[in-house]
């Protein structure tokens, strides 16, 4: 099959392996293969709708202007509006926010939510930044992107270093421009403004209930079960946290410097007001203090990679020693690793699955806000283990009945569905 992305693909820096352009590309051509993808549709999935690129010049508290350049990459809306994050860093770029936007995009399918993909970013150090900077900085770049989004067209969140301030300004911004109030333009914003109850635990939430489908598979239960979280923000803290409350035993989590350890369990809840009150783990009493990387190695029922990408690579791959591999973060594991991880016998909850409790909600939230009526937060936290359940126990199935590992069944899901509605609309021309 032919492969029009691969000139683009070379032009991503970084090592092959750990490129998370390529690693999409590549599942998704082992996916698209195997589902005998006719040709026509391949060359229509592979390729993002849109790429936008924006020149933001904002007036810093110095007086002086600076102009940033911003991104938002809209993947594919064969089934509704894009959907995805707008994050904030030094380091991104277009080729990272495309192979997100596409994250998306199957992400989206698999948990069989009415939304295509998108992501967008802009090059800053919002650390460096003050408040009004920061207002000023979101407000232009959502007046930038003003005609490309919208609660039918393409549906902003919060990502790495953005959050429900942010989602309340864009809101506010495109609401202003529309002369009316838009809360469904964005999601992830403050509860009072027409955000969701249970969202910010959503991720996590997700996270355990695909720990649960996946420990009765062993025949195991959670108060047998070991657990190891590398990761203890919003993904990592609170899917500990619920674990722990569940009954599950965690042996060992790590803050972004180091990780703490102890064989007969923590106490979850004290740790992570412990890591409030000192922002580090450093110190933590009667554990065993180790690396992030050693982390990973520890012997355990569950793993769950919650803090970036590329955490599991060729390179330790054979050193892992869990029974599943739950991956909270997105693209904590390269293609190389895959195929070690599956000869070992470590069964993956695939990233586009087991994150995917944050878009679930975010779409109910999208829902509510189009129909101005709103759930309790035991009502949101029911119909997410409503779709997370069924997506896990399809994925299963598709993996047995096509002899495929769960990553590839996943793809092979997500693709599938887009495939269909591509097919079913057509291409207008």
């Amino acid at each position: 099959m032919a492969n029009p992305m691969a000139d683009e693909m070379r032009r991503f820096k970084g090592s092959d392996e750990k490129n998370p352009f390529e690693a999409m590309s590549e599942r998704f051509d082992r996916a698209a293969k195997l589902l005998g993808l006719d040709e026509d549709l391949y060359a229509v999935m592979r390729v993002p709708s849109r790429e936008i690129k924006v020149y933001i010049p904002v007036r810093m508290d110095t007086g002086h202007i600076q102009v940033f350049e911003g991104y938002r990459v809209q993947h594919n809306f064969a089934r509704g509006p894009a959907k995805g994050g707008i994050r904030y860093a030094p380091d991104v770029s277009l080729d990272e926010v495309k192979a997100l936007s596409a994250w998306m995009t199957w992400k989206c399918a698999v948990v069989n939510v009415p939304f295509g993909g998108g992501k967008g970013g802009i090059i800053c150090d919002p650390h460096q930044m003050s408040i009004g900077e920061l207002e000023r900085l979101t407000r232009r770049y959502t007046s930038e992107l003003i005609d490309f989004i919208g609660p039918d067209k393409d549906v902003p969140a919060p990502d790495m270093n953005t959050n429900e301030q942010t989602m309340a300004w864009i809101m506010d911004t495109y609401s202003m421009h529309m002369r009316h109030t838009v809360n469904a333009v964005v999601t992830g914003k403050p509860v009072a403004l027409g955000g969701s109850l249970g969202r910010r635990e959503a991720t996590g939430r997700g996270v355990m209930i695909c720990v649960n489908e996946a420990i009765k598979r062993l025949g195991q239960t959670p108060d047998k079960t070991t657990v190891v979280v590398q990761g203890s923000g919003n993904v990592g803290g609170i899917g500990a946290e619920l674990m722990h409350a569940a009954g599950y035993k965690i042996i060992a989590i790590s803050d972004i410097g180091s990780a703490i350890h102890n064989p007969n369990g923590l106490n979850i809840p004290h740790v992570l007001e412990y890591l409030a009150q000192n922002k580090s783990l450093e110190g933590y009493p009667d554990v065993e203090h180790m690396d992030n990387k050693s982390l990973l190695e520890i012997e355990c029922d569950v793993l769950a990679p919650c803090a970036t990408e590329n955490q599991i690579t060729s390179e330790n791959a054979d050193r892992i020693r869990c029974k599943i591999l739950a991956e909270g973060a997105n693209g904590p594991t390269t293609p190389k690793a895959d195929k070690i991880l599956h000869d070992n016998g470590v069964f993956v909850i695939p990233d586009i699955l087991a994150n995917a409790g944050g878009v679930t909600v975010s779409y109910f939230e999208w829902v509510q806000d189009r129909m101005g009526y709103f759930w309790s937060e035991a009502e949101v936290n029911l119909r997410l283990e409503e779709k997370m359940v069924a997506s896990f126990n399809e994925l299963v199935q598709v993996a047995e009945k096509h002899n495929v590992d769960s990553r590839t069944a996943a793809y092979m899901m997500a693709i599938d569905r887009v495939a269909y509605d591509t097919r079913m609309r057509g291409i207008y021309a």
